[in-house]
């Protein structure tokens, strides 16, 4: 490892997924990636930009539309010691390959008892806020976090990005990797060594691959989100110091496995809970939070665990989905529907 100076830039969480796509194709040979138009045009969404011309394409290359063939050469070739890291050019178009990641890529591990191990990374750009139509705009993590065998993760700030990337990258285990496109450009501190230096995994300052983390301290109610809706939480955490709420913000980071500790922690000091997420709300992922927080704070709540999500429709067309996808006031209102008494009531809640 070459001794360099280590600094921080702002940077967006495109080029945060950019630079560790670039990290880890420098330190690991094994290391490929590939997928559609993610060589020469470096990506629908620019996030391989440049890897090809700098790695060759026998490391970064296209390949033909056929997801269920990308899936199954990485799932080839992780067999055979190579650490493949592909892209799914959208939420929607990774579904015809959802055979090969259900039955086989989650499962081989249990199946061949320990001996054989998937470290697959599968780039999911998911969820909606681009004006983009259906087949574009999916939130499909609950199908991913429901099928045991796979890790799921997804960053809601620029420097998360490169660290869970890393981390992904590095797992023994397959990983769905969900990145919200919509936060794509929206830029943030980016802390880590140059690139020649980050060869490892102690090199990297971890918080954990499996952890979530508390992004706002408060006292009065806990929002529980991650990737896209991390930013919006923020936001309506700041909103409510207006209303009277002091308003705690926890960042999920991993879908699956289910940081229990960090999240009911959080709660049992706030006693309430509101859960947000875009996808819709029937089945939703936010179901499993509200039922395991409810089973391990009863007590301590004093109101029943809210969500605030997607509405149980397809996704909408463009000049629809402001009013699909959770908003400041949608999470607004639910913390005002928390069964607030009088001494705490906010203005929202009078």
């Amino acid at each position: 490892m070459s001794a360099v100076s280590t600094g921080v830039s702002a940077v967006s969480m495109a080029g945060a997924l950019n630079r560790a796509l670039a990290d880890a194709l420098a330190a690991d040979p094994s290391v490929l990636v590939f997928g559609e138009d993610v060589g020469a045009l470096g990506g629908v969404f620019r996030v391989t930009d440049g890897l090809a011309s700098r790695f060759g394409e026998q490391r970064v290359f296209d390949t033909p539309l056929a997801e269920s063939g990308i899936v199954g050469t990485a799932i080839g070739m992780a067999m055979n010691g190579l650490r493949p890291v592909v892209e799914m050019q959208f939420d929607a178009f990774a579904y015809p390959a959802f055979e090969q990641i259900t039955s086989h890529l989650a499962k081989l591990r249990n199946r061949t008892r320990g001996r054989v191990s998937l470290p697959v990374v599968i780039r999911v750009p998911y969820g909606g806020g681009i004006g983009g139509v259906e087949h574009h705009c999916d939130s499909s993590e609950a199908y991913y976090t429901h099928t045991p065998g796979l890790r799921v993760v997804t960053p809601g700030t620029p420097d998360d990005a490169y660290r869970l990337l890393r981390d992904s990258i590095d797992s023994p285990d397959p990983v769905i990797f969900l990145e919200p496109k919509r936060r794509y450009w929206a830029k943030g501190e980016l802390s880590v060594d140059s690139v020649d230096s980050v060869d490892s995994v102690d090199s990297r300052d971890s918080i954990g691959f499996d952890r979530a983390l508390v992004r706002r301290a408060g006292r009065d109610v806990t929002l529980i989100a991650y990737g896209p809706m991390v930013a919006t939480a923020l936001e309506t955490a700041e909103a409510a110091v207006e209303e009277g709420w002091d308003v705690e913000v926890v960042d999920l980071r991993s879908l699956s496995p289910f940081d229990d500790e960090t999240v009911c922690a959080s709660v049992r000091r706030t006693g309430r809970a509101v859960v947000v997420h875009e996808a819709s709300g029937f089945g939703g992922y936010g179901a499993e939070v509200v039922a395991r927080v409810t089973e391990r704070c009863f007590h301590h709540l004093h109101a029943p665990v809210l969500r605030v999500t997607g509405f149980d429709i397809p996704y909408p067309p463009p000049k629809l989905e402001e009013h699909h996808l959770p908003s400041v006031d949608r999470i607004l209102d639910a913390i005002a529907r928390l069964q607030w008494d009088d001494e705490v009531v906010g203005s929202y809640g009078a």
